[in-house]
């Protein structure tokens, strides 16, 4: 079992439960892709996954294929997720 899963957070979250709710539905579809093509080592890549006014943040630990980000724009412009394309990534401590 992997413990060290990203950070989880969303503007407005104390007001607007159902954010982190989303949330954690984008990371399960994006979790369950990357196992279905085979990308274990994915998951340590992530450091936080953030939903900013409708705009998915993905921060990154180590540098992500283009694939990988696909992942994420994937599942947020789902009915799981926000239903947009607007997906922005960062690695950590490095503003874009």
């Amino acid at each position: 079992m992997f413990l060290d899963h990203p950070t989880i957070t969303a503007t407005s979250a104390s007001t607007e439960p159902d954010r982190i709710e989303r949330l954690n539905r984008v990371y399960g579809y994006v979790v369950g892709l990357a196992d279905h093509l085979q990308n274990p080592d994915f998951i340590s890549k992530i450091w936080q996954i953030h939903d900013h006014k409708g705009t998915l943040m993905v921060v990154w630990l180590q540098p992500p294929t283009n694939e990988e980000k696909g992942y994420f724009e994937k599942a947020w412009s789902s009915k799981l997720g926000d239903s947009s394309h607007s997906v922005e990534h960062e690695m950590k401590g490095v503003k874009a």
